[in-house]
């Protein structure tokens, strides 16, 4: 797990990818830390090191089979139950199935706002209504769904929804997908979020 503390009154609890806390996910966590906001990253494969970027198949596996979305998702409303009353406001970052996970979660009252990039599996849980500011960030390219129908499916919702030049994964520099425009325009768009409050 991840804890930097700036006294802040905002926590951004920052859900990681099938891969871990990774190299890109620590720096994700500094970024916000900089912004003056206290951050929280539990690490949601409890298994001590993340997985390498080539071993795709095997993180994907391991998050589906020992962790899934309902366990990870307990384990963020654990950390809401713990440190609600110390924030005025708190916000949830997600990464990928980390997406998924805050997009999850953005209909518990306890949640001021969701960000959620790249949440492809946002497409299996689409009844959900946000009761909290949400902002979803999407590649133009996603191999496995057509994103312009889960935008337009969400975008009814007043979801705020935008898609970036790019593949899955184009705000991480460590990523072959990196993309860095579009990972400059959303950390842009992070700022003023995490300011509004």
């Amino acid at each position: 797990m991840i804890q930097l503390q700036q006294n802040s009154s905002t926590l951004v609890i920052v859900i990681h990818e099938i891969y871990g806390i990774n190299q890109h996910i620590q720096d994700f966590c500094a970024f916000i830390s900089s912004q003056g906001k206290d951050v929280i990253c539990p690490d949601l494969l409890e298994k001590g090191s993340a997985f390498d970027y080539s071993q795709e198949e095997m993180a994907y596996r391991y998050f589906v089979k020992d962790i899934g979305f309902h366990v990870a998702v307990v384990k963020t409303k654990g950390i809401l139950s713990i440190y609600r009353q110390k924030y005025k406001r708190i916000v949830i970052i997600g990464f990928s199935a980390g997406a998924t996970v805050a997009w999850l979660c953005s209909d518990d009252e306890r949640v001021d706002g969701v960000i959620g990039y790249y949440g492809s599996r946002i497409r299996n849980y689409l009844e959900v209504t946000p009761l909290c500011s949400t902002m979803l960030f999407f590649p133009e390219e996603e191999p496995s769904f057509q994103v312009d129908d889960v935008v337009a499916t969400l975008g009814r919702k007043h979801i705020d929804i935008e898609k970036y030049s790019g593949k899955h994964g184009f705000s991480d520099p460590y990523s072959t997908n990196y993309h860095k425009e579009s990972a400059q325009k959303t950390r842009h768009r992070i700022i003023d979020f995490l300011d509004e409050g």
